[in-house]
């Protein structure tokens, strides 16, 4: 059973990324501000989700959300800034575009970079353990894998409408085959 919140107050934002260990593609963030009854049937970390079970939890989350919000750092961010770096920022993003100020924002991860003005606490797994961390990680999964999808159709060859930017052995076997795109992150290991 996922908990409502870790500090119990109403407006706390849980925080999720999606895409940090790909090699093509943005980035992707969430903040969600739930209601503390909101437990829909399958909500958990979007990793232990299959592609179905997030398409039906994303409307509900979006509908029923006090707030949220998703934004993305691009690749260009991730090589000027590093991975880490562009994660927190598509973070920031995403908490800076929410349409309720949140009184504490809940990260998934052992690491973030505050964000002026509201508290933080860092949650490893916190994605299995809370409610509003886990629906901002199906959101980043899912918005994410959205875009993936649009830049597969522009740049097909990839695989990226199934492998999402991960480093799978076609993926870099089309890099070797094809070069990179200008939305592969060159500071990365390609091949």
């Amino acid at each position: 059973m996922l908990l409502a919140s870790h500090t119990g107050h109403p407006l706390e934002a849980g925080l999720d990324e999606a895409g940090r260990g790909c090699l093509a593609g943005p980035v992707f963030a969430a903040a969600v501000i739930l209601p503390a009854d909101f437990n829909p049937q399958y909500l958990n970390d979007s990793k232990q989700l299959s592609a179905k079970r997030r398409a039906v939890l994303r409307p509900i989350i979006c509908q029923e959300a006090v707030a949220w919000a998703v934004a993305e750092a691009s690749p260009v961010e991730i090589a000027t800034l590093n991975i880490a770096q562009a994660s927190y920022l598509a973070m920031h993003r995403a908490v800076a575009a929410l349409a309720v100020a949140p009184t504490h924002l809940a990260v998934d991860g052992n690491r973030f970079r505050p964000y002026a003005g509201i508290d933080h606490t860092c949650l490893i797994k916190g994605d299995a353990h809370y409610r509003h961390i886990a629906a901002a990680s199906i959101l980043a999964k899912t918005f994410r894998d959205e875009r993936m999808m649009e830049l597969a159709e522009l740049y097909p060859g990839y695989g990226w409408e199934q492998n999402a930017g991960y480093p799978t052995l076609s993926h870099r076997a089309a890099i070797r085959a094809h070069g990179p795109t200008e939305h592969h992150r060159m500071g990365f290991r390609l091949l």
